[in-house]
């Protein structure tokens, strides 16, 4: 298969090639190579495996975007701007790059006859996570109060008793409750790609990745993960700074786990129904808590233990861990690196 990779340079984005490479599949890679997320532009280049084409180009240039889908039988739509951003001043280049971006990507598919996407979805779409209450079964927390948040009082409470909920995992089937303006864009994306595929009766597979780590992780941008954060304060020597008390539950899975669950999907997609457009979420399985991360970072480099120090930010969640039942039943997907051995790996390697 011919397979289009958009962000082909970035950090989950380079592994999806790889692991295409490896499993015999022809690659045109894609990326505009920002220079927010690309500060080193010939160290992402290197990402690129030899013989395979990369094209400098933003994926808001449909003339571009056709010409990269000629002779392409599928997209892996992986380019986007990441995290929570700094304020609201990041919402036009969040949406612009997610979603005025993938609408592009989508009407140069259209019209050049490629009906098979992979959509690179995330975990923040759910909002908080799955929360039972003893008495009201299934519920939906509200936003935390900043006052709460304030007074130490992180874990959300049932919005029709205020008794304490045990956090569980989530399923696809999980209304959307986007809570920041990068959660907004990854849903928009999500409708836009399924509208796509009723309109030109295509197939989509959406991807939502819960934490990804690992190599060429972005170490030093405002935009990184809290694994990179922390990462990039032991390699400073500090201890990593972790926010609330640490308790928050994500669920960390390993970037090369998450390129094979993208090779997966691309199977899904050639027999999907018409018109078909399907959600997976991608896990490791195993809920951990930030701290939990932090420490073992810290324990893999030697390096001081994490402060917790109870500082917040609003829109963040409290809990999301995903089930990824589905991916592993229907695609026969597996997370395979461990933890421990993922944080070890990671903790020894730089951006590039």
């Amino acid at each position: 298969m011919r397979v289009l990779v958009t962000g082909a340079a970035g950090f989950i984005g380079s592994h999806i090639v790889e692991e295409l490479v490896d499993t015999g599949h022809e690659v045109v890679a894609l990326d505009v190579l920002l220079p927010a997320v690309h500060p080193d532009p010939e160290a992402a280049r290197r990402r690129v495996p030899t013989g395979v084409a990369l094209l400098e180009a933003d994926v808001r240039d449909e003339a571009a975007v056709r010409e990269a889908l000629a002779g392409i039988d599928a997209v892996c739509h992986q380019a986007a701007m990441v995290g929570l951003g700094l304020d609201m001043g990041d919402a036009p280049l969040y949406a612009g790059c997610n979603d005025l971006g993938t609408s592009v990507v989508l009407s140069a598919m259209a019209a050049t006859g490629v009906r098979r996407l992979v959509l690179a979805s995330s975990m923040v779409v759910y909002g908080e996570g799955r929360y039972d209450c003893r008495r009201h079964g299934v519920v939906s927390p509200e936003p935390r109060e900043q006052a709460d948040l304030q007074a130490g009082r992180f874990e959300p409470l049932c919005p029709h008793c205020r008794a304490a909920l045990t956090p569980g995992l989530v399923r696809e089937s999980a209304a959307f409750d986007p809570r920041n303006v990068y959660a907004a864009t990854k849903a928009a994306q999500e409708f836009l790609a399924s509208s796509w595929a009723r309109a030109v009766g295509g197939s989509v597979a959406a991807l939502r990745y819960h934490n990804v780590y690992g190599p060429r992780m972005p170490l030093d941008t405002p935009y990184a993960g809290v694994a990179a954060i922390f990462r990039s304060a032991l390699a400073a020597g500090r201890a990593p700074a972790v926010f609330e008390d640490g308790g928050q539950r994500r669920d960390f899975v390993h970037v090369r786990d998450v390129a094979a669950a993208n090779v997966a999907a691309l199977g899904w997609t050639a027999d999907a129904p018409v018109g078909g457009s399907r959600a997976f979420n991608v896990g490791s399985g195993t809920p951990r808590t930030v701290r939990q991360l932090a420490t073992g970072l810290a324990e893999a480099v030697g390096g001081p233990e994490p402060v917790v120090t109870g500082q917040f930010r609003l829109g963040d969640v409290r809990h999301v861990t995903a089930s990824s039942e589905r991916l592993r039943g229907e695609l026969g997907w597996r997370a395979r690196v461990e933890f421990a051995d993922g944080l070890k790996e990671f903790a020894g390697v730089s951006a590039d």
